[in-house]
């Protein structure tokens, strides 16, 4: 069994030097990796304990033709993909590949919300999504930087039944179910980053321990954008770029 509908499903990273991000991430994150053929491209799984945690693919032509950065891109569970990707435009979003089939994997499309974010749904077929969250070197969580949260929550509300919880500073935490254990990312109160950047998703690899694991990555060639730092009562955190330029963000939870 993969992640439930509404919940985060499978993540993947598009680079311009395949090799070199297996390299990378099988070296920092201590995960496996095993070369795939699909149609005309390579695709790379990564595990961790023997487990899916995520993919490596090298940008297509038309993506470096459209002058596409690499990037992780998140997918979130759906039951239908023509469905949701119908509903999605209804609420505002654009549609950037319309639903497509991948013989025996699954049902895919990927769109930009209507605050400017890009994230992908999937209708799994024999792909069964993530099968390993929240532990050290696995994705933890994920952030929806946006310009316009609300509009983001709604958006988001509409189309995949999430509700919000919202803490005293403004941080809306992600609540996809009943329980605290159906919590899986949040939207902040205002986008941290430099002037102009579009709204996006954010992805975070869990660190036993954040600053040596930041270091790491900086010796593997990655680029600090944000050093490892302590958020009280949260935890700390750290924002990187790997070698090929993706962004990616480390956390280590103060509650251990």
């Amino acid at each position: 069994m993969g992640p439930k509908v509404g919940s985060f499903f499978w993540l993947e990273l598009a680079t311009s030097d395949q090799n070199a991000a297996k390299d990378f991430y099988s070296k920092l994150f201590d995960w496996t990796v095993e070369d795939r053929p699909m149609g005309p491209m390579t695709y790379t799984m990564c595990r961790l304990n023997g487990k899916d945690a995520a993919g490596i693919y090298s940008l297509m032509p038309e993506q470096v033709a459209a002058h596409v950065p690499p990037h992780w891109m998140l997918y979130v569970g759906v039951d239908n993909a023509d469905a949701s990707a119908e509903r999605a435009v209804q609420l505002g979003a654009k549609t950037i590949v319309p639903p497509s089939d991948i013989p025996n994997v699954g049902k895919f499309a990927v769109l930009q919300d209507p605050t400017g974010a890009i994230f992908s749904m999937f209708q799994p077929g024999e792909h069964h999504g993530i099968e390993v969250f929240g532990e050290n070197n696995a994705l933890c969580w994920a952030d929806l930087n946006t310009n316009d949260p609300v509009k983001a929550a709604d958006f988001y509300a509409g189309l995949f039944g999430w509700r919000f919880e919202t803490g005293k500073d403004g941080y809306r935490h992600i609540v996809n179910g009943a329980s605290p254990e159906d919590m899986i990312g949040g939207i902040p109160p205002q986008m941290h980053a430099p002037p102009g950047t579009p709204s996006h998703w954010a992805v975070y690899f869990r660190a036993d321990d954040c600053k040596a694991s930041a270091e790491k990555a900086a010796s593997l060639g990655a680029r600090a954008l944000m050093p490892a730092t302590l958020m009280e009562n949260v935890g700390t955190m750290a924002v990187l770029a790997d070698p090929q330029g993706a962004v990616f963000s480390l956390f280590q939870s103060a509650r251990g």
